[in-house]
């Protein structure tokens, strides 16, 4: 009997014709693609919902800032 193989659910590139280069770059722009680095670097420590939020916040209220910025040196 058997066995059932278990669908792959990461990332996988298929060498064609011993073509390591192209393979190995497909693989990198798909690491960055998918985010995995960003989500593996915030999951390697925990931090507190409290902290979580007020970074959500400061990063709108600078982004807010930067576009009032943008669109008050276009009226000049």
């Amino acid at each position: 009997m058997a066995r059932k193989q278990k669908p792959m659910n990461g990332l996988r590139v298929d060498v064609k014709n011993n073509n390591i280069e192209f393979a190995l770059k497909k693989f990198k722009r798909m690491v960055k693609d998918s985010e995995l680095m960003v989500e593996l670097r915030n999951r390697s420590f925990y931090e507190k919902p409290s902290r979580v939020k007020r970074e959500k916040k400061n990063l709108q209220r600078s982004r807010h800032k930067y576009n009032q910025r943008k669109e008050n040196n276009r009226d000049f």
